[in-house]
């Protein structure tokens, strides 16, 4: 057991609510810095223990502003926990509202990582600047955005109505996180509220819609053509289409959509790559999309511009289950490096299995 007036004791005591408990010990303690440089207002703050939070401002004067390794403040930790107590008795106390912390993170752009409304309307009422951006470009907003909820966001755009009007360092919008992160709600809004460009383009060339249908959201997908035009066949910066990009990630329902409902060519290639769908999803590993893309009609014996097959890139890649899958499917190639390859990865595949046979017995 920890001796009293031990940090980890007095942070656990807080932790716990025990105020009566850590009066007596303080006595002895005095302040208390843990091991990542919190002070016990900050585990009060995370906590949401807002008589000892008083007790400790009021009785011990500790610095309200105090922070930590990362440069948290109570104020953060608060406001990222959902506590609108603890916000409300910091801020009234004169807690910067917007204070940054390790990458430059203010107290509102936390409490948009929660869907508490309450927290960010008081943090908005004292002034929080929901245009400030962290070290990677995004503003309040574009972190609500990727939590999705409706409500916030029309909320914010109503205190803020240009705080839709931003892009990340790499140039992606709040549409653009969304789309990615499956939140349907939060895509209606931003289509019905925000004035995005169709097919607006990150530093990559990847569109919302490339977004939604790589992370396998068809939903949104299906929205965006609906209400926001969007381009089926549009390519990013290496020629890569939202079918190539699905064959990558592996998503099957998402190749089904494009090609059954919306005609995409299921043999298209990628300008800069050459790659069809099989062969990214070859090259990948993903032997089920390699089904799926072969059940579509891709052609089975297609090759890249070096006259590499499926075969050859799911054995260079070290692919098993994809490697015998192509085999078994009665993929021929007349190329004696993909038949090398796959010799080759067949006696690893013996080797290792002995070796465990081995280990085993």
């Amino acid at each position: 057991m920890a001796p009293p007036g031990d940090p980890r004791r007095l942070c656990r005591l807080v932790q716990e609510g025990r105020l009566r408990a850590l009066k007596e010990e303080l006595e002895v303690a005095g302040g208390c810095q843990g091991p990542a440089g919190d002070t016990l207002l900050h585990c009060a703050a995370r906590h949401g223990r807002l008589d000892i939070l008083a007790y400790l401002v009021e009785a011990w004067s500790m610095d309200i502003e105090a922070a930590n390794r990362d440069y948290k403040r109570p104020l953060h930790e608060a406001a990222s926990m959902g506590h609108r107590d603890c916000v409300d008795y910091l801020l009234d106390r004169g807690a910067a509202v917007d204070s940054l912390k390790k990458a430059d993170w203010t107290p509102l752009m936390m409490a948009c990582t929660r869907k508490n409304l309450e927290v960010i309307q008081v943090l908005v009422e004292h002034g929080a600047n929901p245009l400030l951006k962290n070290k990677d470009g995004w503003n309040s907003f574009h972190i609500a955005s990727r939590e999705g909820d409706p409500v916030i966001l029309r909320y914010l755009l109503t205190v803020c109505p240009d705080a839709w009007k931003t892009e990340s360092k790499i140039r992606r919008t709040p549409l653009h996180t969304a789309a990615m992160h499956g939140c349907f709600e939060a895509v209606q809004e931003l289509l019905d509220r925000c004035l995005y460009e169709p097919d607006c383009r990150d530093n990559c060339g990847v569109t919302p819609f490339m977004d939604a249908i790589q992370c396998g959201h068809v939903n949104i997908a299906k929205l965006l053509l609906e209400k926001h035009k969007a381009c089926p066949s549009a390519e990013d910066r290496l020629g890569a289409q939202a079918l190539h990009r699905a064959a990558v990630t592996g998503q099957d329902e998402a190749i089904q959509f494009l090609v059954s409902s919306l005609g995409i060519d299921v043999d298209v290639r990628a300008k800069s790559t050459r790659l069809t769908a099989l062969l990214y999803a070859a090259k990948e590993g993903q032997t089920s999309t390699v089904q799926t893309l072969l059940s579509l009609g891709a052609d089975i014996n297609s090759k890249d511009e070096r006259n590499r097959s499926a075969l050859h890139l799911a054995c260079a890649g070290q692919h098993v289950a994809c490697t015998k899958f192509l085999l078994q499917s009665g993929l021929k190639d007349s190329e004696d490096l993909t038949g090398t390859l796959a010799q080759q990865l067949t006696k690893s595949i013996d080797i290792l299995q002995d070796f465990n046979h081995t280990v085993k017995s």
